[in-house]
């Protein structure tokens, strides 16, 4: 799980993948309502999505392993994320860097067809490292 941005083996920061999808906003999950996938934990806000995510975790895990999109895209290096800062992109969930006046959906949006084929070549070479 190295490859993976967690928070002591925690995804998301523990926000509900799920919510990102049903309520088109990022929303805190309950530690008391978490499930494990592949060694990474999540939270969820509420027990229907618990019950979806473990329907179909592929569905609902974020890109890159939580990384930033932009940050894949651009040179491959693996930057945090702000987890309120996501895009919803055929079905699959991208989260951004949002800090200090630098929000990188802003640029992800200006050049997202390029800067995601990259992302996702780059994507492929860290899992294989």
């Amino acid at each position: 799980m190295k490859q993976f941005n967690l928070d002591e083996g925690l995804a998301l920061r523990g926000y509900d993948p799920v919510a990102y999808f049903i309520q088109n906003k990022a929303v805190k999950g309950e530690k008391e309502l978490s499930y494990d996938y592949h060694g990474v934990s999540y939270h969820f806000s509420i027990p229907a999505n618990q019950q979806a995510f473990q329907a179909n975790p592929e569905k609902y895990e974020p890109q890159y392993g939580g990384w930033c999109a932009y940050a894949m895209g651009h040179d491959g290096s693996k930057v945090d994320v702000n987890p309120e800062t996501f895009k919803i992109i055929k079905g699959k969930l991208f989260l951004f860097y949002n800090r200090f006046f630098n929000n990188t959906l802003k640029s992800w949006n200006m050049d997202e067809s390029a800067l995601h084929t990259r992302a996702d070549a780059n994507w492929q070479k860290i899992l294989t490292e």
